[in-house]
């Protein structure tokens, strides 16, 4: 288990960036709980297969509401879901079975970004495209 400020939590499950770290939160609570490094094409699908898992584990989450926060809102409405629920939860990583990981390329072939768009920069900073791979 690990502790994750509740914004964090509730950006996953309203799909709002409501972390007091912004992404940076995001990252770190989806890179947790699958056991991946994504990439940032990943958050989606990751985050689409924490979010039952979270609102399983904190029902009381799931009538948060975060349609009308933004940039000028954001912070005085984050004061108000700490002092209504909290300021962090604990998490726990996926089941096994719970995310399959799948290859940064491969995914991103998938979602159909044509291959001479993606490049790879190896160690050395050369760059391969995927339809060199």
């Amino acid at each position: 288990m690990k502790t994750f400020h509740i914004g964090d939590v509730l950006t996953v499950t309203t799909g709002s960036l409501l972390g007091p770290t912004h992404m940076d939160g995001l990252y770190e609570i989806l890179n947790y709980m699958t056991g991946e490094s994504l990439m940032t094409h990943a958050l989606g699908r990751a985050a689409e297969v924490c979010r039952p898992v979270l609102l399983e584990r904190f029902p009381e989450l799931a009538t948060v509401n975060a349609d009308d926060v933004n940039a000028e809102t954001h912070l005085a409405w984050l004061a108000a879901i700490v002092t209504e629920h909290g300021e962090t939860r604990e998490v726990a990583p996926l089941d096994a079975d719970t995310y399959e990981a799948k290859d940064p390329i491969t995914e991103l072939l998938d979602m159909g970004v044509e291959p001479e768009k993606i490049a790879v920069v190896g160690i050395a900073g050369d760059a391969v495209s995927a339809s060199e791979n």
